[in-house]
């Protein structure tokens, strides 16, 4: 890749970010990055000379294809990166999000390979992220916000937000992990908390609805 690791971060953040609006202005990617406004600008300008974004200043950037397809080779590295460290050295899963995002800059093309055949090829990370395929695309499913899961209707957690190590923890103790049976039976009014059964012992979990909004469920009868 003609590009540094910084310039590879833009683009797999703009990625994410074009995922909610898009084009992403300059200020959404300086709020993300917190970093300031002439710096935005001299990064995407440089990614817009290597073809990798359309910029406009007054609306903001747009992945190109090419872009697109680095961004996707990046979150492949990633995941699978992740789902490594996690099977074959056992670290747990609220730390290798920093160290994924450190190695994917260097995995070589050899070693991903090497790293996906020895994990027979996944399809998911161990927060249950999808991992693209060497094509680029990406396993399709049906999913859901705990947030908004029916009262009373059987589902299963398939995937949980990573980016913060305590969160993750706090969810591991909950017992919030992908792969678990959840029920929602009840929520406090105005936004407030839901109670949840969890796992097969149905045990009583109390989660915060901005929590259960970053826990996603794929309900029994999709799963059948």
């Amino acid at each position: 890749m003609n590009l540094t690791a910084s310039g590879q971060d833009y683009i797999k953040a703009i990625y994410f970010l074009q995922q909610r609006e898009s084009p992403v202005t300059n200020s959404r990617l300086a709020a993300h990055f917190t970093v300031s406004a002439p710096s935005i600008t001299e990064m995407v300008q440089k990614l817009h000379r290597l073809d990798f974004v359309e910029y406009h200043p007054r609306e903001g950037v747009r992945l190109t294809r090419a872009g697109e397809e680095l961004a996707l080779e990046l979150i492949r590295h990633h995941r699978l990166l992740e789902l490594y460290l996690v099977e074959a050295l056992g670290m747990p899963w609220d730390e290798v999000h920093a160290e994924a995002e450190v190695l994917e800059h260097v995995l070589s093309d050899a070693v991903e390979a090497r790293i996906a055949a020895y994990l027979g090829d996944p399809q998911f990370d161990p927060h249950g992220a999808p991992i693209p395929a060497r094509d680029g695309s990406l396993p399709h499913r049906v999913t859901q916000s705990l947030a908004i899961l029916a009262h009373g209707v059987p589902a299963q957690v398939v995937e949980v937000d990573d980016g913060e190590p305590e969160r993750l923890r706090y969810l591991a103790e909950l017992g919030l992990v992908p792969q678990t049976a959840v029920v929602v039976i009840a929520q406090a009014p105005f936004d407030g908390p839901l109670t949840v059964h969890v796992g097969e012992s149905s045990a009583v979990r109390v989660v915060d609805a901005r929590l259960a909004g970053l826990i996603h469920v794929q309900c029994a009868t999709v799963l059948a």
